[in-house]
């Protein structure tokens, strides 16, 4: 099994789940295998991305996701399931959530926590079947983007599983360089609707502000001008008189 890794912050350790599967089966009495498949599209998605402290964009989405599951008859029904991933720019990372299937007379509904290797998930869930008192512990797998689940399998045997190392570290919203600027303060040696150059610095002049430099600023006059690259050209942000 590969050994993937992925830095985030206060993303739920995938064991944690196995710790609470380990004490809800205490005292359990009796045993039975049942299987289902499902799948699941979105009916809302909202996502953001950050860069982490080593580099990597980290895309993380909450969404609610409705479709049909099949199989066993505590595991047949329509499906909603709540899911956050997080995932990296390497396509490694972790989706949790909680699921509900409406089944016939009532519900089975539990958590998940999967690891999600380029597409794909594979983890445990865990939580409550419709028989009476009925305890469910299953391995999940599926197919997943932020937009569905396909393929999902609950029990009946999953997809390969991979593992992720959660490990502490800093994530930032993802940063946007700032535009190169210039400056030059003298004579205007030359100026018309679209440009204007002073002290040997010539800038665009956006159509906004072309009717009042023109009207204000002459050539010969001094003046301070102030540009920023734009679109991979010097565009007058300001002018002054001096």
């Amino acid at each position: 099994m590969r050994k993937l890794t992925l830095a985030a912050v206060g993303v739920l350790a995938l064991v944690a789940a196995s710790v609470a599967v380990a004490h809800g089966i205490d005292g359990a009495k009796t045993a039975k295998a049942l299987s289902g498949t499902f799948s699941a599209t979105s009916s809302n998605v909202s996502s953001n991305t950050c860069t982490t402290n080593d580099g990597k964009t980290l895309t993380i989405t909450n969404a609610r996701y409705t479709g049909t599951a099949s199989g066993d008859p505590d595991l047949t029904g329509p499906i909603t399931l709540r899911a956050r991933s997080v995932v990296n720019s390497d396509g490694v990372g972790v989706v949790n959530g909680a699921f509900h299937i409406s089944v016939a007379g009532g519900s089975t509904s539990g958590s998940f926590s999967t690891v999600y290797d380029h597409g794909t998930i594979a983890g445990l869930a865990a939580g409550r079947a419709h028989a009476p008192s009925a305890q469910l512990v299953a391995n999940i797998s599926a197919t997943f983007a932020p937009g569905s689940f396909t393929g999902g399998k609950l029990g009946g045997g999953t997809a390969a599983g991979s593992a992720v190392e959660l490990g502490p570290g800093k994530c930032a919203p993802a940063s946007h360089p700032k535009p190169e600027k210039s400056q030059a303060r003298g004579t205007i040696t030359a100026i018309s609707s679209t440009s204007v150059t002073v002290a040997g610095l010539t800038c665009v002049i956006p159509s906004a502000m072309a009717a009042d430099v023109t009207a204000k600023f002459h050539l010969n006059d001094r003046a301070e001008i102030n540009c920023s690259l734009q679109n991979n050209q010097n565009t007058l942000t300001r002018i002054s008189k001096r």
